[in-house]
């Protein structure tokens, strides 16, 4: 028999385990680069970028554009990067919670 009770319970726990895995995620930070290493972009789990690192040798005034490229590649995997972190942070959060239905992730719920 179904118990609503149960349901609604588990419900707030995990409503509880979302906000606290959401509040983590400043903690949880991912490093992406590009151009060999050239340029390197670290990201939070908020999707913020925290720091971007040059290389002093893309420095030039001649290689502008090419250092805008990496750094706009290096973001692009950054985030690429921290969306699968998030995903792992979330699911670890909220195991067990809620059973299991498929196609229901609660990642995509931020």
């Amino acid at each position: 028999m179904f118990d609503l009770n149960n349901m609604m319970g588990k419900i707030q726990e995990a409503q509880q385990k979302m906000k606290q895995a959401q509040e983590n995620l400043s903690q949880v930070t991912t490093t992406s680069e590009s151009g060999a290493g050239m340029v390197k972009v670290t990201v939070n789990g908020h999707r913020k970028v925290l720091n971007v690192d040059i290389d002093a040798s893309l420095l030039n005034k001649n290689d502008k554009e090419m250092v805008q490229d990496l750094v706009v590649a290096a973001m692009n995997k950054a985030i690429d990067d921290i969306e699968i972190k998030i995903r792992e942070e979330m699911k670890k959060s909220t195991d067990g919670v809620l059973p299991n239905i498929p196609g229901f992730d609660l990642s995509k719920m931020m």
